[in-house]
């Protein structure tokens, strides 16, 4: 039982996601700049403004966990699992996320950052 809200939780959920998100973004940027585009500037331009979007989005969380006592710490990594402590309140506890999950969740977020955020209203 998880003495964590839901909405606390998502928001450090997001603490997880969105830094694995820039990751991503800034390695494919690196391979556009060296990759053999004919037109390259309006790639770059996408994956530059999505950045920063992200990076926006990543302040507002870290700003909301620092005003409502919350902090997340990666605990342990293997092939199939990740753990994360999550502190909240005092509280400590201890998530395990799946791999594969977390990947699955990152692309769904490059996908809303990278054009669905303009369509959904």
């Amino acid at each position: 039982m998880t003495r964590i809200p839901e909405m606390e939780r998502d928001m450090m959920e997001k603490a997880i996601y969105l830094p694995m998100l820039l990751t991503i973004l800034n390695r494919d940027l690196q391979v556009i700049k060296i990759g053999n585009f004919k037109l390259k500037q309006p790639y770059i331009d996408l994956i530059e403004n999505t950045m920063k979007a992200v990076q926006s989005e990543l302040k507002n969380t870290k700003n909301y966990m620092y005003k409502h006592a919350m902090k997340i710490q990666e605990v342990n990594r293997d092939e199939a699992f990740t753990m994360f402590l999550f502190i909240y309140n005092g509280y400590e506890e201890y998530h395990n996320y799946f791999n594969p999950r977390l990947r699955n969740k990152v692309q769904e977020l490059l996908e809303y950052y990278l054009y669905k955020r303009f369509t959904i209203s």
